[in-house]
């Protein structure tokens, strides 16, 4: 499919699987593991997204002049709003009072992944402007209500406010590695009383474990079993359902598994719980956490404390553990400002949605000012 506005020629693919890889990644560079033509066609391979997912994969593609994909929009159709982890439930709610259908919505993402990336895949030299051009026709020509970048790489962020879009602030809590040799050398930049807190948590959540950390060809089937168990459980509890279906996960470890680090906890040679994560070039990605025995202070152990000796072994500059969670506060983990952009053609739904923009990002960064002040390292002076 192609779509023309202001004398931009742009292509709709079938599906990031539709685009040869070289391309692709030729746009999205090789630092973020999410947004690597590996990773999201196997979202759509384990059949993740797409079919009745409510995902439907729409890659906005336009060419350079050698006819290769010069620009790439990795985007969705979606027909509701899970797995975004940025929340519109209440925009729909208004739009659709007034007599709009608010879905379809075209969703500019990486699916069930709330990292902060580009949004806009720029091959070197390439402008932004043509692709969101192409991205507004999407809207305009099918009638949709809007179009969404969500956890968006702030550095892209004038060309969005440049066009036009709204943007929206929220909040995530990253570690932020300070040149750290040790684990212990973290511990000693924090607060005595937190120091040891964080030192009788981790002591209490490995009693009795065995912790092991496993990447590349060290990953089995029976490890994603296990895991599966585990993901299935969390996801019950916090979706209703799981997002991902099995074959996901060994496709991960097959394809990407040099890229992954599985963090299990096992009592007895049995694993009963386990974090997920992804590598990065600069970051530690946690992803997906799960158990099958409640064990005191074990997902602060695997999500956050496993997680910063990872990192800090691997050089990596900071760890991402995921949306939300204040409790990450007293783990060392600190607030830090994660962004989204919205295209809403609609005058009045735009008036409306800007004013709701205007006063959540003033209650936003006065909630991360006071957060802030709660990390528990020493303060100086």
């Amino acid at each position: 499919m192609a779509v023309t506005e202001n004398e931009v020629l742009a292509r709709i693919a079938r599906g990031v699987s539709a685009v040869p890889a070289a391309e692709w990644d030729a746009c999205a560079g090789a630092g973020n593991p999410f947004l690597s033509h590996a990773f999201l066609s196997i979202l759509e391979r384990s059949e993740s997204v797409g079919g009745r997912s409510g995902w439907t994969p729409l890659p906005i593609i336009v060419d350079g002049a050698d006819g290769r994909p010069a620009a790439i929009a990795p985007a969705y159709a979606k027909t509701h709003s899970q797995g975004e982890y940025v929340f519109d439930h209440g925009w729909a709610d208004a739009w659709e009072r007034a007599g709009g259908n608010y879905y379809p919505k075209l969703q500019l993402a990486v699916p069930f992944t709330p990292v902060p990336g580009p949004r806009l895949l720029l091959r070197e030299g390439a402008d932004a402007a043509p692709l969101i051009a192409a991205i507004e026709a999407v809207v305009d020509q099918n009638g949709l209500s809007s179009a969404h970048a969500t956890f968006l790489d702030e550095a892209q962020l004038p060309a969005f406010e440049a066009a036009g879009w709204l943007v929206r602030q929220g909040v995530q809590f990253h570690w932020a590695n300070d040149g750290y040799a040790s684990f212990g050398d973290f511990l000693a930049a924090l607060a005595s009383r937190k120091r040891k807190t964080l030192r009788k948590e981790r002591a209490a959540a490995v009693e009795g474990l065995t912790i092991r950390h496993l990447s590349g060809a060290e990953l089995t089937e029976a490890h994603w079993d296990a895991f599966w168990t585990f993901y299935q459980d969390t996801g019950a509890r916090k979706w209703g359902r799981p997002y991902l279906t099995r074959s996901f996960f060994s496709l991960l470890g097959r394809e990407m598994g040099d890229r992954v680090l599985l963090i299990l906890a096992e009592r007895d040679g049995r694993p009963i719980a386990g974090a997920l994560n992804l590598i990065g070039d600069d970051a530690l990605y946690g992803r997906y956490w799960g158990c099958t025995e409640d064990v005191p202070f074990l997902h602060f152990e695997l999500c956050y404390y496993q997680a910063i000796d990872a990192a800090i072994a691997r050089g990596l500059a900071r760890v991402e553990a995921g949306a939300q969670g204040e409790h990450k506060l007293a783990r060392g983990y600190a607030p830090v400002a994660t962004w989204s952009a919205h295209y809403i053609p609609d005058p009045s739904f735009r008036r409306a949605v800007a004013d709701f923009v205007m006063r959540e990002r003033l209650a936003i960064e006065q909630e991360a000012e006071f957060l802030g002040e709660m990390t528990p390292f020493r303060k100086s002076g």
